[in-house]
């Protein structure tokens, strides 16, 4: 019995050591196959014999010989009806709160505004309009804004305006709540270069990006449920 018990143990420590040198084949044969994209993690799926790869931002799939790989592809837990990728991508792309340049923003703040959330958003992206009224319910909050504008001139100009108006929450929410759009000028100086650097340099390619509390990278418009439940489980 003792015996036995030894030989488990043994088999036990010696698992993450084999998985681990598997992943790292994974990584080289990648790396062999691919040597201009640089491979940041390869991590096992739930499904037996696919890898996940995350290289450039993105998230691939692959066998354990690089023989094949699925990419912009979606893994799909059936049973939870959940997008095992998007889990994945939240964690990989996530950015501590505390190394955002949050002096950059102007803040919105619900209730006591416990709980906080940055987020990067274009005054012309209809995802954002759509998520707006999303944001606007969340309770205990203190919302960040990040003026993105990479959807044209006219965006850069109506963010411009926005942190020069005088009261940027109300003219913020009275253009994409309301439809109206700024009526100052925006002639002041603004950070909007310093974030769409800092935008470029953590590859928000999109909005709108939510950054929630424990880092998580949230893109798109969730729907309510789902982004409530997000920031609620966000430490």
């Amino acid at each position: 019995m003792l015996n036995k018990l030894r030989i488990c143990l043994c088999a036990a420590l010696l698992l993450p050591a084999v998985a681990a040198a598997s992943e790292a084949s994974v990584k080289q044969a990648m790396q062999k196959k691919y040597p201009s994209i640089q491979v940041e993690s390869v991590a096992r799926t739930p499904m037996a014999g696919i890898y996940e790869v995350f290289a450039g931002g993105e998230v691939l799939y692959v066998d354990e010989n690089v023989n094949y790989l699925i990419t912009r592809g979606r893994l799909i837990d059936v049973g939870r009806k959940t997008d095992l990728t998007a889990e994945r991508l939240r964690v990989l792309t996530a950015v501590k709160f505390d190394q955002l340049p949050l002096d950059l923003a102007f803040r919105k703040v619900q209730g006591n505004g416990a709980r906080k959330i940055a987020y990067f958003t274009d005054p012309n992206c209809p995802y954002c309009k759509q998520i707006e009224p999303r944001l606007a319910k969340l309770e205990n909050v203190t919302i960040y804004f990040f003026l993105y504008p990479i959807l044209g001139q006219d965006s850069y100009e109506k963010a411009k305006a926005v942190w020069c108006s005088k009261d940027r929450v109300k003219v913020w929410d009275e253009m994409m709540l309301n439809g109206n759009p700024p009526k100052t000028a925006g002639t002041c100086e603004t950070p909007i270069e310093k974030i769409l650097a800092f935008g470029r340099q953590k590859n928000i390619s999109g909005t709108p990006t939510l950054f929630l509390a424990d880092g998580q990278r949230v893109t798109g418009a969730i729907p309510a449920d789902q982004l409530s439940k997000l920031v609620d489980g966000a430490r």
